[in-house]
């Protein structure tokens, strides 16, 4: 069965968003401290979710690793908005939390995005190439 290469990226963007978004999004604003706030099953999601799109769907290293660690930022700034429209002073120093945010994204989409490179290689598949780039 070949899995078509948007839907794994939809898939996982929108999986790692909701892993990410879903424990994150209640804590009170004043209890909010990242990169802490972040380190939860969410990240395993993501990192799990980048190696299914990189290992078993076509979809090249550095595709899989940038759309996928997006997500968590991506969440991030989702709070960010919702905050904001409700208090305008909140999160005034949102361009640190989204790059604290993007940190921790693409660093667990790298190792998923790695280990989905390797489960690639195994099964047969290029691991590196313009195949799924």
């Amino acid at each position: 069965m070949k899995i078509d290469r948007t839907f794994a990226l939809l898939a996982g963007f929108g999986g790692s968003f909701l892993a990410v978004g879903l424990p994150y999004w209640p804590i009170p604003y004043a209890m909010l401290s990242l990169p802490s706030s972040l380190w939860n099953a969410g990240l395993l999601v993501v990192v799990l979710l980048t190696a299914v799109c990189r290992g078993l769907a076509p979809v090249g290293f550095v595709r899989a690793w940038l759309t996928i660690g997006a997500a968590v930022p991506s969440a991030v700034m989702a709070r960010v908005v919702y905050d904001g429209l409700i208090d305008s002073t909140s999160h005034n120093l949102w361009p640190i939390e989204i790059i604290i945010a993007a940190g921790l994204g693409f660093g667990a989409s790298l190792i998923g995005a790695l280990v989905g490179s390797v489960v690639a290689a195994m099964s047969g598949r290029r691991a590196i190439g313009r195949e799924g780039t």
